[in-house]
């Protein structure tokens, strides 16, 4: 195998809360001013490092929040540039933390379930919603 052929591993997390307003659940989105998308919080994993353990580091350090991890989701698997991507994906509550503005991520927003699947630039974001919603997808409905 090539380096074209190498395969860069990620790691992310639906990240979710109730509403402090309404007590209703709500997914974060981040938009990336790179690409101009939305998307859940994610990232390359550095060498050597634990998906989980990675995943929660691209939490924090896109949207300003720590995180408890709950199930694990669908990994999503794509082409990005050139390159074959897997990405291993946690549903994961926020428990604290403050956003503010990075060069990777300038906007974040909490979304209903739906809002956000509407919201997400990339259909197969949009399975990991659906993975969430279902029964087994994420922490115990807190």
């Amino acid at each position: 195998m090539d380096e074209d052929d190498t395969v860069v591993l990620a790691a992310g997390c639906v990240l979710w809360r109730r509403s402090p307003v309404a007590g209703d659940l709500e997914i974060c989105l981040v938009h990336r001013p790179k690409y101009d998308d939305w998307s859940h919080p994610k990232g390359k994993l550095k060498r050597g490092e634990d998906a989980l353990a990675g995943a929660l580091r691209e939490v924090a350090e896109e949207t300003g929040y720590a995180a408890e991890p709950g199930s694990e989701l669908p990994t999503l698997c794509y082409p990005a540039n050139g390159r074959p991507k897997e990405v291993r994906y946690w549903a994961a509550r926020a428990i604290s933390g403050h956003f503010t503005p990075n060069h990777e991520v300038d906007r974040i927003l909490w979304l209903s379930p739906a809002a956000a699947r509407d919201r997400l630039t990339q259909p197969r974001d949009r399975d990991l919603v659906d993975a969430f919603l279902r029964p087994s997808g994420h922490l115990r409905r807190a």
